[in-house]
This record gives C-alpha cells, sequence and structure tokens, in this order.
C-alpha cells in the first residue's frame, strides 16, 4: 500500500509525529537550484539553463542532466543549509534506529552528506551504485579540436548513495524488538546488503511510464529499498518522491510507503506512474552466484521475495528462464 502527498516536504515533516516511519529513502534535488519554479520552466520547455539537454545521439532524444559545476560558491552554502534543515526535520519523524538512504553525485555528495551528519544522523556507509552516465568525460568546451587529449572531468561510472541512521535506543537487538529497526535486511541467511551494487541506466520502458528528469532503475531501487526494513515490516518515507519511483519499488517487495512531492506535475505523473512500475518484472544484477561465484546472476521479486537465477539468463522482455527462491522469511506488512 502506498500514499502520495502533494505538499511542501519541509511544511509536512514538521506537522507529521516523532518515531512515526521505519526508514527514509530518497532521490532528493541535491543541487536545489536544478528544481527551482525557473529551471524546471526552462527544462520543460527544452531550454537548458543549469539542465544540460544533449543532443540527439543515434535518433533518441537523450534525458536532460542537471550541470552542478555552474553552483556558485554561495549556492553551495545554501545547499548545505538546505540539507541540515532538512536532515532535522527527517530524524525526528524516523524511529530509533531507522536508516536514511540518500542520493547524491560525486561533485556534491561531500556537502550533501556533511549537512546531513551535523543534523544528528550516524554516517553509517556510501552506497556505490555502479552504472555508467554520461557526465563527465567532455574535452574543454570550444576548444575540443585543440586539445583533443584534454578531459574536464572523469566520465561518471558511479553514483553515491549516504546511508545514515538515527541514533540507537540500546543496542541492536533492543531496538529492533522495540521499533523494528537498526538493521539492515539481508538477502538471505549467506548475503548481506552489499555497499557495492552493478546497475545499469534507467530502461526506455520505465522512462515511458514516469518520464522525470532524475528517475532511477527500479532494479536498483527494489534492492535498497528491500534492505530498508530489517525485519521486512514498517513504512517507507520519499519525501522528494518525484514520479513515485522509490514507492513503486516498495510496492514491488510488499512495503507500504509514502510519498510527498511539491511539484503538481510530478506528483500526478507519480498517481500514474507508481502501480505500473511496481508491476513491472526486473531483473537485479547484483549478487553473485552460488553456482559461479564471482559471475553476477539475476535477481528478481516477485510477490515480495527475491528469486535468483539458475541459468543466468534472461527470456523475453527481461523476464526470468530459471529462477529459485533466496532463503528469505517474509514478515507481516505494516497495517
Amino acid at each position: 500500500m502506498h500514499d502520495i502527498i502533494h505538499a511542501d516536504c519541509f511544511e509536512w515533516l514538521a506537522d507529521q509525529q516523532e518515531n512515526s516511519f521505519h526508514a527514509v529513502v530518497t532521490d532528493p534535488p541535491f543541487g536545489v537550484l536544478e528544481f527551482s519554479e525557473t529551471e524546471k520552466a526552462k527544462l520543460r520547455n527544452g531550454n537548458g539553463g543549469v539542465w544540460r539537454i544533449p543532443p540527439r545521439i543515434g535518433g533518441c532524444q537523450r534525458a536532460p542532466l542537471p550541470r552542478f559545476t555552474v553552483l556558485s560558491s554561495e549556492q553551495c552554502q545554501h545547499l548545505d543549509e538546505y540539507f541540515e534543515v532538512w536532515a532535522k526535520l527527517a530524524l525526528r519523524v524516523l524511529r530509533p534506529g531507522g536508516h536514511l538512504f540518500i542520493a547524491a553525485n560525486s561533485y556534491l555528495s561531500h556537502v550533501v552528506f556533511s549537512a546531513v551528519a551535523r543534523s544528528g544522523f550516524e554516517k553509517r556507509a556510501e552506497i556505490i551504485r555502479l552504472v555508467r552516465t554520461l557526465r563527465g568525460g567532455d574535452r574543454p568546451k570550444n576548444a575540443e579540436e585543440e586539445f583533443r587529449g584534454v578531459t574536464v572531468m572523469p566520465r561518471s561510472c558511479y553514483e553515491p548513495w549516504g546511508l545514515f541512521r538515527k541514533p540507537l535506543d540500546g543496542r541492536v537487538q533492543d531496538n529492533l524488538r522495540r521499533w523494528q529497526t537498526g538493521g539492515l535486511r539481508r538477502l538471505s541467511d549467506d548475503r548481506p546488503f552489499s555497499d557495492l551494487i552493478e546497475s545499469e541506466r534507467t530502461p526506455v520502458r520505465e522512462r515511458k511510464v514516469a518520464p522525470h528528469p532524475s528517475l532511477k532503475p527500479q532494479s536498483f531501487l527494489r534492492q535498497i529499498v528491500f534492505a530498508s526494513l530489517p525485519l521486512g515490516e514498517g513504512v517507507i518515507l520519499d519525501p522528494f518522491c518525484g514520479s513515485g519511483s522509490t514507492l513503486a519499488a516498495a510496492e514491488a517487495v510488499g512495503y507500504d510507503s509514502i510519498g510527498v512531492e511539491s511539484d503538481l506535475e510530478f506528483y500526478r505523473m507519480a498517481v500514474s506512474a507508481v502501480p505500473r512500475l511496481a508491476a513491472l518484472q526486473v531483473p537485479l544484477f547484483c549478487y553473485p552466484s552460488r553456482a559461479k561465484q564471482g559471475v553476477l546472476q539475476p535477481v528478481l521479486f516477485e510477490g515480495g521475495q527475491p528469486y535468483e537465477s539458475q541459468s543466468g539468463e534472461l527470456g523475453e522482455a527481461g523476464t526470468e528462464t530459471s529462477c529459485r527462491r533466496v532463503g528469505v522469511t517474509k514478515r507481516s506488512r505494516a497495517g
């Protein structure tokens, strides 16, 4: 079950009761500027602004990317203050021991993560999403031929996600018994959640359902959402829910969730997209096969349970040809 709320998340969070949510999983506007009303209008009109609108490549229009290098030192300071205030609000509504998964990028992650840590969260790790994007790797602008052997910034091949935890109420075991939080859910008895996840660029079929400029693939989101509730029960919050992809991932793995979105167009997109994204059968290339150690094999979530491929082969439209259930116990969903 999921609920999508059209509201400003700062105001909405301030009105919620303390210790209400078991986890927060979110991909925020970590440039802040790129989702201002002015810049969103430029994005939707195809005029660029802070958004870099890549040219058509091979007959396909590439998704726009925000140019975070255009942020001034004053805007970076605003970003720092923005996330410290936001994180304090998020900390209050999380249960003790609840985890925050927050997306960033290699250019601004130090600003975002430092602000979150100052708010009272404990930094636990960084989740590395291995994905090659079109960000970086460019030659000097307007001097490409003169300096063909020069790259201004490295080509981005990963995306960092900060993993934070609200301080525990006692020991981990005490926290789990009282609050159902404090740890991360394992895939199976011998498969803990990993901080390195093979990923992909968001597939076209998902972008057609939810054409949000920052859409993350279900194959990645379902993994971190699954891990966020250690006992498989509780409610996940996404306060910057955009097109609702986090909520769709929660729906797909059998969790309850709430999303908050301030932009009316994105809110309407989420209302339509969440059930359609959740219904997609998605292979998750993340965990090495027991039969072939070190070889990534597809994993599917079906009915809230992870399945692992025996053959490693995928059928038509990304469907699994041979799967077996991975040994985890599904607990009841929160009401």
